[in-house]
């Protein structure tokens, strides 16, 4: 299967087991912002981890965020916003699977969190928007497939630091001990409301937008530093959908438009820390 991505598939069967694994939504990023903001050099952390094209522009497999991840959670996560068959990184085994390479990590599980758990993972989840709040019946389903869900409403889309806080709890589970771990991470500050990481911003836009997206960079760089020190990491990270601020009339999100199909994605590898390091998985 050929791969239309400027990222190349990893041989997953080799990372599970050796690698701690870390997956992080921006919940409702755009893509052209994502980019936009890639090429004016103004995300210094993550772009130590793109190519120097930037993000892989890919489509989700929905258009809002409880069905994108469900959909996340089974395998099927941003495809290559190209014609073929695309190749995934993880698959959970069902016949007539076309996509399905020898190099993903199928399992037989439901979910990629679950079938972690069963080969000695610690799965955790740190929620951001409703669907991870565990306040209702519904934002309890997908922090269930987890051993270990957090959420609180300073981590909500209502907390102007909410990316800080969910990157101090990420952290601090982190060095609680050197079991191979999966982090789950849906960052809600991007989502609506945004205007508050734009001052004097009455109303959501492209521009509050970006600001949010420029905030969670800057939030996101004690996460990256402590996977550093701890273990070698794959990282994910990438959007869940889009949201539209008014193109041909639409607004926000759950409706079949380009900026709301469009997202951002990128894998890539975490560097282990010197044999001597303290604190490195066995």
């Amino acid at each position: 299967m050929p791969e239309s991505s400027k990222f190349a598939i990893p041989d997953m069967n080799a990372i599970v087991g050796s690698h701690d694994i870390v997956f992080v939504t921006l919940d409702t990023l755009r893509y052209d912002v994502a980019q936009a903001l890639f090429e004016a050099g103004e995300l210094p952390v993550l772009g130590r981890f793109l190519p120097a094209t930037g993000w892989d522009q890919r489509h989700s497999p929905a258009t809002f965020t409880y069905a994108a991840h469900q959909a996340f959670f089974a395998g099927f996560l941003p495809t290559p916003a190209a014609p073929g068959r695309h190749p995934r990184l993880f698959a959970s085994a069902f016949a007539g699977s076309e996509t399905t390479s020898p190099r993903a990590f199928a399992f037989a599980e439901a979910s990629i969190p679950e079938a972690l758990a069963a080969r000695g993972y610690r799965t955790i989840c740190i929620g951001g928007v409703g669907f991870f709040n565990q306040q209702t019946a519904l934002g309890r389903v997908l922090p269930a497939l987890f051993q270990e869900s957090h959420w609180s409403a300073a981590m909500g889309v209502a907390g102007r630091h909410s990316t800080e806080k969910q990157v101090a709890l990420a952290t601090r589970l982190l060095a609680e001990n050197a079991r191979r771990t999966f982090l789950f991470i849906n960052v809600a500050a991007l989502h609506a409301p945004n205007r508050a990481y734009l001052p004097g911003c009455r109303f959501d836009n492209l521009d509050s937008h970006a600001a949010a997206l420029r905030y969670v960079d800057g939030a996101l760089a004690p996460l990256f530093a402590a996977c550093a020190a701890r273990a070698p990491t794959f990282a994910i990270v990438c959007s869940d959908h889009g949201s539209a601020y008014g193109e041909d009339g639409y607004r926000g999100h759950r409706v079949a438009h380009d900026r709301v199909w469009n997202v951002p994605y990128a894998h890539f590898f975490i560097p282990s820390p010197p044999p001597h390091s303290q604190g490195a998985a066995p």
